[in-house]
């Protein structure tokens, strides 16, 4: 993909791309826009939401992948403080214990095994990946719950919402211009 920009790239899985000629993942794509240097954990992000983007980015198909084009821009900008990220980590893990339990997932890791990936992984990867593990069959109602889940995320910490425009609210000297 020569030339590759934010405006031509086409998201795909994650694996460690050099640069964005061979692609990028939602979160590679998110440095790119925040001009940062080319990376899949770009500063400017929280970390429990770019840990929870990656992941997901990972789990669903080419088509779903595409409808987080807009996430990349979204996040730039959401690294809050300390209290911010652990009240997103907190809805992020009480968003996954609301999801229906797949009695399957026990068999099929141990908890040998979950243990161990905990410790290894870094706290924001091993709350994002076990959020999507939690998530089950990937479709379109719980695609429309995880995008719902990032908005809620992306509002904790966000400061006053800008004003509403209301037309009706116009000083009078400036009806009489408009």
């Amino acid at each position: 993909m020569p030339g590759a920009s934010y405006q031509t790239i086409m998201l795909g899985i994650g694996t460690t791309h050099p640069g964005p000629e061979d692609g990028a993942c939602v979160m590679e794509l998110a440095s790119m826009l925040a001009d940062e240097p080319f990376s899949d954990h770009p500063g400017s992000v929280c970390p429990v939401i770019g840990g929870f983007l990656r992941a997901y980015n990972d789990s669903i198909d080419d088509d779903r992948r595409q409808d987080l084009y807009a996430y990349a821009a979204n996040v730039v900008g959401s690294r809050g403080p300390m209290d911010v990220r652990l009240a997103r980590a907190k809805r992020l893990q009480s968003w996954a214990g609301e999801r229906p339990k797949r009695r399957w997932a026990r068999f099929l890791l141990p908890s040998v095994m979950r243990m161990i990936w905990s410790v290894r992984s870094p706290a924001n990867e091993a709350i994002g990946g076990r959020a999507v593990c939690s998530i089950g069959e990937h479709n379109e109602h719980s695609h429309a719950d995880v995008l719902a889940l990032i908005d809620e995320l992306l509002e904790i910490g966000r400061s006053e919402p800008a004003p509403d425009f209301v037309p009706d609210a116009l000083p009078s000297r400036l009806e009489a211009t408009v």
